[in-house]
């Protein structure tokens, strides 16, 4: 087993993977820009080293800055956790060159499936079930009207080479297939460095529903269950659940078996996430593989028990599976919300700043992993994810109304969070009745603005804290501010 290892990341996952190792008794290396000197992450390593200014490109995304870090620490093995590095043929080749573990597939699959045309070929030849569309790449607007003719509009352009929203169209109208097409391959080559796209059949009113696998270098494979993810804003997925409602089990062990076979039909080994579009017939057809730990792997793990982090390092050093398929079950129902810093005032936009309190949700069957605290400042430069809020219950009624009362309990001043937003979508019928799919939020909340009595009774509450005494306790040495609140300065005073 290794005995140090370098996290290529920072924040809420980069924590992540250090509670692991902690665990596992791993010493654990941090890398910082000149944006994180004081952030989290880089006070819990064990070590840490500074790589460079805070623009993501000359920091996180410098290969040679990571690798340095790697031997000047002597570490053994690189976690790139999700985001920045991770889905990086480059940077797995240069791990392997340099004799350093990268935990993650092998290079040559993270090549493979990052190209969405190349990936859909594999799983063509494989039999795993494909969304009608193009598996070549086609160059001109005559190519591209004759593959949507012949698949049927609406359809949807993509980038062959990203994800995330970004070189992503919907087309209904084919007089404006051709700008659609231009307008995405533009956005795909800012965003990934290549302009290539494809088309697949857009099927309305879809879920998206993806699979835990976990692969060995012997050959094995397993899958972990589904993750429901349906509802997304921008492309981009907030809230996330297992098991899925739609899913029964014959349709769980299907789309389960795909998943495997879509591993072993590209060999691939560690962690990964096999992602499914579900019509509302019940069919499913692949999308693509990410290859990488995904944001919404806790919930997967509070349903089985399993430590995704764990089980990656273990085979990562070469061990084989310590789990088979016949070992896992569902164990009641877990939910995921994602807290970012944004403002829904604005639009969602990213609402960076100092976080000047935090309070963070507990309780039973509350897990949150966040990455930041009061006092730190959240930068403009990278994703503004503050945490991942997880709620674990015996059924799914139960556990939406635990995510409601733990988001109700989670307070950040300083910078905007879109609790609200959470909650109204949670509270809602069709969430309620497991009504999801991809178009939920333009469906449902299409002109969502916050509730301004809520916002002021959060700045009541805020302030009625702040303006409390602060008391002193410890000697002289070792006094630490006691910040206790009215209730407990005020003697009998209620609301």
């Amino acid at each position: 087993m290794f005995k140090k290892i370098l996290i290529a990341n920072r924040g809420e996952i980069a924590l992540r993977v250090m509670r692991t190792c902690r665990e596992m008794g791993i010493g654990t290396v941090a890398v910082y820009s000149d944006a994180d000197t004081r952030a989290l992450h880089v006070l819990e390593a064990d070590e840490a080293v500074h790589i460079g200014p805070a623009e993501p490109s000359q920091s996180y995304l410098d290969i040679d800055r990571i690798m340095a870090s790697v031997t000047q620490t002597g570490a053994e093995a690189v976690h790139p956790g999700y985001g920045f590095l991770a889905e990086n043929a480059a940077f797995a080749e240069r791990c392997a060159k340099e004799g350093v573990v990268f935990i993650g597939p092998p290079a040559n699959v993270i090549r493979d499936l990052g190209d969405k045309i190349t990936a859909r070929q594999i799983m063509q030849k494989d039999g795993v079930p494909l969304i009608p569309g193009m598996t070549e790449a086609a160059g001109d607007p005559a190519a591209w009207a004759a593959h949507a003719d012949q698949i049927g509009y609406p359809v949807l352009i993509k980038a062959a080479a990203g994800g995330g929203g970004k070189g992503m169209r919907i087309v209904t109208d084919p007089a404006e297939l051709a700008e659609s097409c231009a307008a995405a391959a533009r956005e795909a080559e800012a965003a990934f460095g290549s302009g290539t796209i494809y088309m697949e059949k857009f099927l309305a009113k879809s879920r998206h529903v993806e699979i835990q696998i976990l692969a060995d270098s012997q050959g094995h494979a397993i899958h972990l269950f589904e993750r429901e993810c349906s509802i997304q804003r921008r492309h981009q997925k907030i809230i996330e659940e297992t098991p899925s409602p739609a899913l029964n089990t014959e349709l769980r062990a299907a789309m389960g078996q795909a998943a495997v076979a879509a591993a072993k039909a590209s060999g691939y080994v560690n962690a990964g996430t096999v992602e499914f579009i579900l019509d509302p017939d019940g069919n499913f057809y692949f999308l693509e593989v990410n290859t990488r730990l995904q944001v919404e792997h806790p919930i997967t793990e509070m349903i089985t028990g399993v430590d995704l982090v764990r089980h990656q390092i273990e085979v990562a050093a070469g061990s084989p599976l310590a789990l088979a398929q016949e070992d896992l079950s569902i164990r009641g129902h877990a939910i995921e919300c994602r807290i970012y810093a944004e403002d829904p005032e604005q639009n969602f936009m990213p609402s960076p700043g100092r976080i000047t309190f935090l309070q963070e949700p507990t309780g039973p069957g509350v897990r949150n992993d966040c990455g930041v605290y009061s006092g730190v400042e959240v930068p403009v430069e990278y994703d503004p994810i503050l945490s991942k809020l997880v709620v674990h219950a015996e059924n799914r009624d139960l556990a939406i109304r635990r995510m409601l009362r733990a988001l109700e309990a989670y307070a950040v001043l300083g910078v905007k969070i879109p609790i609200g937003f959470l909650l109204d979508v949670l509270a809602s019928r069709p969430f309620a009745e497991g009504d999801t799919f991809t178009d939920f939020i333009e469906t449902h909340f299409p002109a969502w603005a916050p509730d301004s009595a809520k916002l002021d009774l959060a700045a009541i509450a805020y302030a009625a804290d702040t303006m409390a005494p602060r008391i002193r306790i410890g000697t002289a040495d070792t006094a630490a501010a006691v910040h206790p609140g009215p209730w407990q300065t005020l003697a009998n005073w209620r609301l």
